[in-house]
């Protein structure tokens, strides 16, 4: 029984919790963003080249979380 119980537990936390659900599986999506645009990766280019300022660039990502995954994942590689 308490073999069901931590089955059941560790199921549940699982699968209620997306972000468990992908980097279990190896999909993070944090790990792994959807491509961009050609000007997206355009405006990314020009924020990681201090271009852009942070205010203006927090004003994007609200629009496009996108961005945020993609400066984080180039970070990450550096």
């Amino acid at each position: 029984m308490s073999i069901h119980f931590t089955v059941s537990g560790l199921t549940r936390n699982l699968f209620h919790s997306p972000r468990n659900l992908f980097h279990s599986l190896g999909l993070d999506h944090e790990r792994a963003p959807r491509p961009l645009s050609p000007e997206q990766s355009l405006l990314l280019e020009c924020y990681l080249a201090g271009q852009i300022p942070e205010s203006a660039w927090s004003d994007y990502v609200f629009e496009t979380p996108e961005l945020a995954r993609h400066v984080n994942a180039r970070r990450a590689q550096h």
